[in-house]
């Protein structure tokens, strides 16, 4: 019988180039999924920004209503407004009015809208001249 040399000289390099193929698939695959994670939690914190934002204006109108109660005599109201909202779409968010005269016949109503808790927590400002 005869045997064949050439089997038993061979060395191939099969099995560096698979094992280098895999580490670096898997080091895409976790790079993609990290990007997809920080991409989720952006889209969350820009919502809850306008969320507070939409809480925040809301909270104005309600406090230039206010100053606008009797519009022969407009005044300021004494005490800080806590307005917390219970609709779907500013469900948990709360504003927080206050008003000031810095003269001149001018109100403002300053408008501070909260949404979120935690690293999920957004705050707006939105302010507000009545003369």
């Amino acid at each position: 019988m005869y045997l064949d040399n050439k089997l038993t000289r061979q060395a191939g390099a099969g099995l560096p180039v698979a094992l280098f193929l895999i580490t670096v698939l898997a080091l895409i695959v976790a790079g993609i999924a990290q990007l997809q994670e920080s991409s989720g939690r952006s889209v969350s914190l820009q919502i809850q920004s306008q969320r507070a934002f939409l809480a925040a204006e809301s909270g104005a109108q309600v406090g230039v209503a206010r100053v606008l109660a009797n519009p022969a005599t407009p005044a300021c109201f004494t005490n800080s407004i806590s307005v917390g909202f219970s609709q779907a779409g500013l469900a948990g968010c709360r504003a927080t009015v206050t008003c000031g005269t810095p003269g001149g016949g001018v109100y403002e109503v300053v408008s501070a809208g909260q949404c979120g808790s935690g690293q999920d927590q957004a705050a707006r400002t939105v302010e507000v001249r009545l003369r």
